[in-house]
């Protein structure tokens, strides 16, 4: 494998952002969820004037992951009034972090985690905090992985559908 460059995202990267997140969140969730649902969550989520938004506030934080110049995962951090769920002031959320299914096992997701530590770091962050789906195995086993706690559980909408999601934390 060439070399990961992990870089920060700015306006200018909204149309390859869309296409990864679009492409990541499809291969991760589509065999497990309505088409309706799954179209729905994709246009509102990675709809040009939503991501326009979110890359604009400088509570928000995105990161590409290249390989030979290809964007192969992102990462989405917040903080403060941009926490989906308003936690702490000091509290750093991992939103998202997504790599295509090709690049899985190849310690990408990883890199884009040391990305968030490092961001969390750089913030003064007391504690990381994120929601993932109940169903997603493999990203709950990630995050325990890493050292996160289950702290309490949320309902996510996707599309129509409610789902439960898992809230976990790791103190810094």
């Amino acid at each position: 494998m060439n070399t990961l460059k992990i870089k920060k995202a700015s306006i200018n990267d909204i149309t390859v952002l869309q296409a990864i997140g679009r492409q990541t969140f499809s291969e991760t969730f589509a065999d497990v969820n309505s088409e309706e649902n799954m179209i729905k969550y994709l246009n509102e989520s990675f709809a040009s004037e939503k991501l326009s938004l979110e890359l604009s506030n400088s509570n928000s934080h995105f990161y590409l992951a290249e390989l030979d110049d290809k964007v192969i995962g992102y990462l989405k951090l917040n903080t403060g009034d941009a926490q989906t769920e308003k936690q702490e002031n000091n509290a750093l959320e991992i939103e998202r972090i997504y790599v295509a299914k090709e690049f899985h096992g190849k310690k990408i997701a990883q890199a884009l985690y040391a990305q968030a530590m490092q961001t969390a770091s750089e913030v003064n962050a007391s504690y990381i905090w994120l929601g993932v789906w109940e169903k997603n195995f493999r990203a709950v086993s990630f995050y325990t992985k890493n050292g996160f706690v289950q702290f309490n559980t949320h309902i996510f909408k996707l599309g129509n559908d409610e789902q439960t999601d898992l809230l976990m934390k790791k103190v810094l």
